[in-house]
């Protein structure tokens, strides 16, 4: 069972998401992000016992927020991830960081 914080994403062709900034939380710590492709991504969170949610930045408060619960959900076009949807921007998965600009 493990709990993980997603910040960011890595998009492909027709801007969409291919991998995820994933973090590992613990009692005592959160991880450094691992890229984990889409397929890796389902897997985890379809493991019984996982659960994510998205992770972002405050700027206000200069810190990380958790956001919005994250879930496998199978599309006409296969599975997916997809936070709650809330009508917020901010804490969609889509609008995370970019992570494209920062590393491969």
């Amino acid at each position: 069972m493990a709990l993980y914080r997603i910040t960011g994403v890595w998009k492909g062709l027709n801007n969409v998401i291919t991998h995820y900034a994933f973090h590992t939380v613990n009692e005592t710590f959160v991880s450094r992000a691992t890229k984990v492709s889409k397929a890796q991504a389902i897997a985890l969170l379809e493991t019984r016992g996982n659960t994510a949610t998205t992770w972002v930045w405050n700027y206000v408060q200069a810190k990380w927020k958790v956001g919005e619960t994250v879930q496998v959900v199978n599309g006409s076009n296969g599975k997916y991830l997809r936070s709650n949807p809330d009508n917020s921007l901010t804490d969609n998965l889509e609008h995370l960081i970019d992570f494209d600009w920062i590393f491969q």
